[in-house]
């Protein structure tokens, strides 16, 4: 069951710990001449760039070749998955270490409640110092610590304090520290509302909140006019949650502008599909819905779903489903083109007795992916593929949090 911290606070008690730069940062800890030099990690896309290389206007996920033409010094390297994993697990130690309230948000950042560590431990600026010395002495990376009452607060914090820094907002100066800053700090505002905003005269956090929420409601949506200008005035009581567990599971693939024929697409739905599935297992969940997700030359996006009879976690139902909806959204990707092919695994469940009763056929197929399971994790991803799957790449294994 999913516990939770104190609310209505009143101290700067919340931290929002972000490594800098995370997987560039590994890249320059293990190899001493990248140092200091401008470090690109992705050989097609931008995956992560150093602060030397985002010096020149390098950002993800950026074209490879767009992002040399900004910094033609750069080095540029492969993504080396298994050495960020190892890294997020220790710095996650570390926070572990610090206080039993962590919320994970993804391999390099999460959320801290240190707000009864003050006899223990001191003040939280205190403990987010010490647990920024931990990092560095225990996984020799750089980490910003943003310290403040209220979670989107600290995260603002930590994106202002960046990098390699610390910085706390106190309760008497949150106007003070948000209304000068663009309104794009702000969670939910993307490009469109951005865009929204700024055409109204709005470019600060101030200038929202100035607004009002009935002219924001009317400019943007009753709710999202709500929710920005509660942030706007530092409001938001979402204590830090520990032990939720996902409400999907999701990959991804990016295939680039070239053409792409039926056998590759469906090749890369099956990859996708067989990752999730040893996911979902590992996690001892049960899925009911099945979402692909396309995104086409022009740039627009599609989404198709499914949803199955019953839940389930075997591979070959997901793997039906899967192909179904491609086999829907081909007209569209013949018209178009594909650049991007996402699957998530949606409205989930936990595993459940009742499929100890299904009958022997089902147990069989079940015991397979079982199998399968062990022979990968023992021997490696590649130890076992599908038929379908020989000779061709199946994608970066990025490293996430537990499911």
């Amino acid at each position: 069951m999913p516990r939770f911290s104190a609310g209505g606070r009143e101290d700067a008690s919340i931290l929002h710990a972000d490594l800098d730069s995370f997987y560039a940062s590994v890249e320059q800890r293990d190899d001493p001449a990248l140092r200091g030099r401008p470090v690109i990690v992705g050989m097609g896309v931008v995956l992560a760039a150093s602060y030397e290389a985002k010096a020149h206007g390098v950002r993800t996920p950026m074209n490879g070749r767009e992002a040399l033409a900004l910094c033609p010094s750069a080095v540029v390297v492969r993504p080396r998955f298994d050495a960020y994993t190892a890294a997020s697990r220790t710095v996650f130690d570390v926070f572990a270490d610090t206080t039993p309230l962590v919320e994970g948000i993804s391999v390099d950042e999460a959320f801290l409640d240190v707000g009864g560590l003050r006899r223990l431990r001191g003040t939280p600026v205190e403990i987010a110092d010490r647990l920024r010395a931990e990092v560095r002495d225990r996984a020799g990376l750089p980490i910003t610590v943003g310290v403040a009452r209220t979670k989107f607060l600290a995260k603002v914090a930590s994106a202002v304090g960046k990098p390699d820094g610390l910085l706390e907002v106190p309760p008497d100066g949150e106007l003070e520290f948000l209304h000068p800053l663009p309104v794009e700090r702000l969670w939910g505002v993307g490009a469109v509302t951005s865009r929204k905003l700024r055409e109204a005269g709005i470019g600060t956090v101030g200038d929202l909140a100035a607004t009002g929420e009935t002219t924001l409601g009317s400019l943007l949506g009753r709710a999202a006019g709500r929710h920005l200008h509660a942030l706007s005035m530092a409001r938001d009581p979402r204590p830090v949650q520990v032990g939720t567990r996902r409400r999907s599971i999701g990959s991804q693939r990016a295939l680039g502008r070239r053409p792409k024929g039926p056998a590759e697409l469906e090749a890369t739905v099956v990859a996708i599909v067989d990752r999730l599935g040893k996911r979902l297992r590992a996690a001892e969940r049960i899925c009911r819905t099945v979402v692909l997700r396309l995104r086409f030359d022009d740039f627009t996006r599609a989404t198709r779903s499914h949803t199955l009879f019953e839940a389930t976690d075997r591979t070959d139902v997901l793997m039906t489903a899967g192909r179904g909806l491609l086999a829907d959204a081909s007209p569209l990707i013949s018209e178009r083109g594909c650049t991007l092919i996402g699957l998530s695994l949606t409205n989930l469940g936990d595993t459940l007795s009742v499929q100890l009763a299904l009958p022997f056929e089902e147990h069989h197929r079940e015991e397979l992916d079982i199998a399968m399971d062990g022979l990968r994790d023992r021997f490696g991803s590649s130890a076992l593929t599908r038929a379908v799957l020989l000779g061709r790449d199946d994608g970066m294994q990025v490293p996430m949090l537990p499911d």
